[in-house]
């Protein structure tokens, strides 16, 4: 890979008396040759001429967009659903940009190509550029990253959620669940486990001696995983609403705390559109909740406005919309 090079002034001077200038590089590392090219009038030609050289040098000059990202894919460390992911946002560039040259790529294009992009993931699609276009940088294949510089990528703003204003109101929207997943909207909406972390629950993951839940793992796309990161593992106490849905639970042979009507885990995506959302439109539960990304209250055995019982509650449950 070329170095940086070096511009220099001559011994030799012209036939007028001024100095001569050249410029050399090294084409593999320290112990490789090193080209000189001479003759410039001044220092400013010498240094045009240096980078229009390393320019056609360069490694990436001739690497196209699809040619990087599959490169990138195949040495990214990740799990596979995340590979999936990626890969299927990297498409969206690929469609406009596979076949370009990576020193042909221009903010104001990239720019351009965001805007066209559906807003629901028009922020990803963006970041997963700048990822593969980074790594670019890292391997000296770009000085700078055409999708950062001069392109901005604001986080895409959501609606405002209207939480439920109280456990009357989300009970009327679990009263017209079912038997099973009416108590496990309580039990989640008291304890604000994420909804991957609610349906893998198991039996033996509650401890009502010690008054507590533990999450070991979650539900992703049918497949029983570790929990998103390591302090995702934990043990959540259990107020007296979440031990009230226990006990409305439906007795079972099951190991799964909530488990589907045919057995197995349930489904979230079935079930948002399913069951939730029609529960939640229908008259008296005309409100929605939202959900953080993590939650672990303190037992309250109240619901008061205010209190961290009440705030689990109005927390929970933007991943059911």
């Amino acid at each position: 890979m070329a170095q940086h090079g070096q511009v220099l002034k001559l011994r030799a001077c012209r036939p007028d008396g001024k100095a001569v200038w050249a410029y050399r590089y090294r084409v593999d590392g320290g112990r490789s040759k090193r080209p000189q090219v001479g003759g410039f009038a001044t220092r400013a030609q010498a240094e045009r001429a240096l980078r229009r050289e390393l320019e056609r040098l360069r490694p990436g000059r001739q690497m196209t967009l699809a040619e990087l990202v599959e490169g990138y894919l195949q040495v990214h460390q990740a799990a596979p659903a995340t590979i999936e992911k990626l890969r299927w946002l990297l498409a969206k560039a690929m469609v406009v940009f596979g076949d370009a040259r990576l020193v042909e790529l221009r903010a104001g294009e990239i720019c351009a190509w965001r805007r066209t992009l559906p807003e629901g993931h028009r922020f990803e699609a963006t970041q997963a550029l700048r990822q593969v276009l980074n790594a670019a940088v890292a391997w000296q294949l770009l000085d700078v990253n055409p999708a950062k510089r001069g392109v901005a990528n604001p986080l895409r703003r959501f609606p405002e959620k209207r939480p439920f204003e109280s456990w009357d109101e989300l009970r009327a929207v679990a009263a017209q669940l079912g038997a099973v997943t009416g108590p496990m909207v309580m039990f989640g909406a008291a304890t604000g486990l994420r909804p991957a972390e609610l349906v893998a629950l198991e039996l033996r993951d509650v401890d009502r001696a010690g008054g507590v839940v533990y999450v070991r793992r979650q539900l992703v796309r049918g497949q029983i995983k570790q929990t998103k990161t390591q302090r995702s593992v934990r043990a959540v106490p259990l107020q007296a609403i979440a031990l009230e849905a226990l006990d409305r639970r439906p007795a079972s042979g099951s190991p799964i705390l909530f488990p589907a009507p045919r057995g197995g885990y349930i489904d979230l995506h079935n079930f948002r559109a399913r069951n939730w959302r029609p529960a939640r439109s229908q008259p008296g539960s005309t409100r929605s909740a939202a959900r953080t990304t993590s939650a672990t209250p303190t037992p309250h055995s109240r619901s008061e406005p205010g209190s961290r019982s009440s705030t689990c509650r109005d927390s929970w449950a933007q991943a059911w919309q």
